[in-house]
């Protein structure tokens, strides 16, 4: 039996740097979770960056160069951009796993984000194989590092990491997959479509997760869903919540409109 706790089998996957190293950590870690050799949660000092490789250059989201759609150049640009953000997903789930032992989360709590870390595991080499496919790898092109940087600001507590985390970037994702399966059919890519509609599948899954233990720390504080959600996301999250909205996805994860539709950004000086 190991005496590895899950936050140190956390810790070692956010703090491994290579990219496909971090993602085969991340499938033995959860494996060993899910067979008991893992028992306890425990607890340790969590970074407050993640362990990254020497490329991708890092850019302002400003920067980023911008990508012509269709061709191939503009589909090994998209599929970086996603390998990125998954790259980041498998920190954003160990990270939510473990950086609050303070709120005494259940240990199905603990299965999820396992699980959700193994998912962004697999999408990750997924598409960074298609883009071996292609005659490129992750790290070829400059990606922004607003996702992480965004997140940390709900490192204090986790009713607002979920709010932000799964609840508005991963529910984007559903909003944004199916128009870009879409154009990649278009183009006659249908290996990297079929990758995306596995990913899309398993997103919604993670939205309802993140939805599910936001409403269970609301439950448990005594706060209202919705109007909790709107002040989390006026406070952490930069921007409105851009339509169209896959209704039919977030429905399906547990996001009916009543959380998003009436959701209104206070910019400032707006009522001056």
């Amino acid at each position: 039996m190991s005496r590895l706790t899950l936050a140190e089998a956390a810790k070692r996957a956010l703090m491994t740097a290579d990219a496909t190293e971090k993602a085969d950590v991340t499938a033995e870690m959860a494996a060993m979770w899910r067979n008991g050799e893992i028992t306890e949660v425990g607890s340790t000092d969590l970074p407050d960056r993640p362990g990254r490789p020497a490329k991708p250059e890092l850019l302002p989201p400003n920067k980023m160069p911008k990508r012509k759609k269709g061709s191939v150049q503009g589909r090994i640009g998209l599929l970086h951009a996603l390998a990125h953000i998954e790259l980041n997903a498998i920190d954003l789930a160990w990270d939510l796993c473990v950086r609050f032992p303070e709120a005494d989360m259940p240990r199905h709590f603990h299965d999820a984000w396992v699980q959700v870390a193994d998912d962004e595991a697999r999408h990750f080499k997924m598409i960074n194989k298609r883009l071996g496919e292609m005659d490129a790898t992750y790290g070829d092109l400059p990606a922004h590092d607003g996702l992480w940087q965004t997140s940390m600001d709900t490192a204090y507590d986790i009713l607002p990491r979920l709010a932000v985390v799964p609840m508005v970037f991963e529910a984007r994702g559903l909003d944004a997959t199916p128009p870009t399966i879409e154009r990649l059919l278009s183009h006659g890519d249908t290996e990297s479509a079929r990758i995306l509609k596995i990913i899309a599948h398993d997103e919604i899954a993670h939205v309802a997760a993140g939805r599910k233990y936001y409403e269970y720390v609301c439950d448990q504080r005594g706060l209202p869903y919705y109007t909790t959600w709107h002040d989390m996301l006026r406070k952490h999250f930069r921007g409105p919540l851009k339509p169209p909205f896959n209704d039919e996805a977030r429905y399906e994860a547990g996001m009916p409109p009543d959380y998003y539709q009436d959701y209104v950004l206070e910019l400032p000086g707006e009522d001056d």
